[in-house]
């Protein structure tokens, strides 16, 4: 099985404006073969027309969340294409959800797997590397792989599972932005963040 990089899933998004997880699951699908997962993307209706994905998200928002007790906050950038979408009720709603939902997972480090620091990444595979020094050669790049899948859910925004289940049916982040991005036809970008608790 053909390992699928971060820098195959950039590319595949570069070109089909398609969500992270969508990329990196066409390409897995696909064996790593770029112009097959466009084609499975297309087929998917999850390709955006590559001139939008081409389209710089420059409009936005910025929104904030104050956990009750006021010792856990959250701001979070979320760009769009037009200033009309950056009005839109869903969409700030959507900016608003996710700094709810970053608020809630103390562990995020990042937006996208493209954004986690190189260090950190590294440490997290010689713990899994050590982790699985007794199991079989055979089986040991494939249970580091899946280690590092299982961590990678765990700190990256757009890989987890909005925390209010009820409200989002278990969907991810990056699923919730597809869609938005499908209904207002635009680039939606969650872009960066930062969050603060007292005493950290």
């Amino acid at each position: 099985m053909t390992e699928i990089t971060a820098q195959d899933v950039k590319a595949l998004r570069d070109r089909t404006g398609a969500g992270v997880l969508a990329c990196r699951e066409a390409l897995t699908e696909a064996d790593g073969d770029i112009e097959r997962a466009v084609e499975l993307l297309r087929t998917r209706g999850q390709a955006q027309a590559a001139k939008r994905a081409g389209e710089e998200a420059r409009e936005g928002v910025v929104q904030s969340y104050i956990h009750a007790g006021n010792k856990i906050g959250v701001l979070v950038e979320v760009n769009c294409q037009t200033d009309f979408v950056a009005r839109n009720e869903k969409f700030v709603e959507f900016a608003r959800d996710v700094a709810l939902h970053i608020a809630a997972m103390p562990q995020t480090l990042a937006i996208s797997d493209e954004d986690i620091p190189a260090a950190e990444r590294e440490r997290e595979e010689r713990i899994a590397t050590e982790q699985a020094a007794d199991r079989p050669e055979n089986v040991r790049e494939r249970v580091v792989a899946g280690k590092l899948e299982k961590w990678l859910d765990e700190v990256v925004v757009l890989r987890q599972k909005h925390v209010n289940e009820d409200k989002h049916s278990g969907k991810t982040i990056e699923e919730l932005r597809s869609e938005l991005a499908n209904e207002t036809r635009e680039n939606i970008v969650v872009r960066r963040f930062a969050r603060f608790a007292v005493g950290d």
